[in-house]
């Protein structure tokens, strides 16, 4: 799938504009999801036929694989809608740009700091809980708040 910057690329026997399916298809964004972006303005107003079926343009569908992106990235709807802005603007500063990614990785960061937390006092948990028939169990004790085993 080509990245979100290049140019959308397809078929010429299947001209824009496209149904939601195909837009779905095209851009790799399930159609509620695509409902849900538009609702939330991300993809600005999209064209509708005289009996309301929507109908995405190109720029549609390049856009919706842009928000796809960044959703694989991690990026919240608030920072995706912010990118998706300076994106379209291109009079932007890269450094709103890399203010919003950097902010973006120091946050995973410390999230998977928190997460090796947790894995390492698990593991001494794990290594302290014998896991045979005897009732006593040192993971409970600890959940518990009974006591508190060295990590």
């Amino acid at each position: 799938m080509p990245l979100p910057h290049e140019p959308l690329k397809h078929d010429s026997t299947s001209d824009f504009p496209v149904s939601i399916g195909e837009a779905a298809r095209r851009s790799g964004v399930s159609a509620k999801m695509l409902r849900h972006y538009e609702s939330l303005g991300l993809l600005g107003r999209v064209h509708r036929t005289d009996s309301g079926y929507r109908q995405y343009s190109e720029a549609d569908v390049h856009t919706l694989r842009f928000i796809k992106r960044c959703r694989d990235l991690g990026f919240s709807m608030a920072e995706i809608a912010e990118l998706v802005n300076l994106w379209q603007n291109r009079r932007r500063a890269s450094a709103s740009v890399k203010r919003i990614a950097q902010k973006h990785m120091d946050e995973l960061a410390a999230r998977i700091e928190a997460l090796q937390t947790m894995q390492r006092t698990l593991q001494g948990l794990l290594h302290h809980c014998h896991g045979d028939e005897r009732p006593d169990c040192p993971i409970l004790d600890d959940l518990s708040g009974a006591t508190t085993l060295p990590a």
